[in-house]
């Protein structure tokens, strides 16, 4: 009987732990990945996770195993493994391999991640400031030159006043991104959480990434650093689209950059 309720105990356990931890599905709580640096850090989140049940598992069935067959049943003093050279030997060796191995593969799909390429398809330099975003997308002329091609002007938020249109920064699917991002005033943080990926946007320094999307649709950004009084309306949109249609866009932005505005 009493084994029955510990058994019952420990399953109750187990079901809180997992509401606890917010898992959906196989992604774990994390969004559908839209890039392939994306897909990476879903599957090394994935990877950790089973990691953690493994280990978690062991743990637990140590501990019920213990409490069902080591339960005081006499005066009697059980068996001790002190100096159990083996047994100390494995305590060590055992976390030592965990580690390890985890940090084997952090270590692989973070510079995956932070690689960049000598000659990206796309280069985007984001600027944020209190309180929007500002796209500036380049490209090389005939002689090696970065000019501005398009630029994208966010809106900033006025006192008191209502939202403005979030600003769009549209990429192509299937093509090299980078984003180099910029700060006039104090330190912001770039985020898509479809992208499972964030940085700093810091005054003085250029920090930058590269990514590859390749699922369309329009997908949310904002700033994930506590920037000044309207930090949370600080807000920007992602929009993926073709390689035709992104060629369009470039287009119509070079068209209105000579009518001497920005979009």
């Amino acid at each position: 009987m009493r084994s029955r309720r510990a058994l019952k105990s420990a399953g109750a356990l187990v079901l809180l732990a997992s509401s606890a931890t917010a898992c959906s599905g196989s992604r774990l709580g994390l969004p559908e990945p839209i890039s392939v640096q994306g897909e990476r850090m879903l599957h090394l989140w994935q990877g950790s996770w089973i990691a953690a049940f493994a280990v978690g598992g062991v743990v637990w069935g140590l501990i019920i195993w213990a409490v069902l067959f080591h339960r005081k049943r006499s005066n009697d003093l059980p068996p001790q493994v002190r100096y159990n050279m083996p047994i100390e030997i494995l305590y060590t060796a055992v976390p030592f391999v965990i580690i390890a191995v985890l940090f084997y593969f952090t270590a692989r799909d973070e510079n995956f991640v932070e690689k960049t390429t000598d000659n990206p398809a796309v280069t985007v330099d984001v600027t944020g400031f209190q309180w929007s975003w500002q796209f500036d997308y380049k490209e090389k002329d005939a002689a090696g030159q970065e000019k501005l091609a398009a630029r994208v002007v966010g809106q900033p938020v006025a006192p008191n006043g209502p939202a403005p249109a979030k600003p769009v920064m549209t990429i192509p699917t299937g093509k090299t991104v980078r984003v180099r991002l910029h700060s006039n005033d104090v330190i912001h943080s770039f985020w898509v959480p479809a992208l499972i990926y964030k940085k700093d946007v810091m005054p003085g320094y250029t920090n930058e990434f590269e990514f590859t999307a390749n699922k369309t649709g329009v997908y949310e950004g904002r700033c994930a650093e506590l920037c000044g009084v309207d930090h949370s309306r600080m807000l920007f949109q992602l929009k993926v689209v073709t390689p035709d249609q992104y060629a369009k866009f470039i287009a119509d932005s070079k068209a209105a950059l000579a009518a001497g505005g920005a979009q």
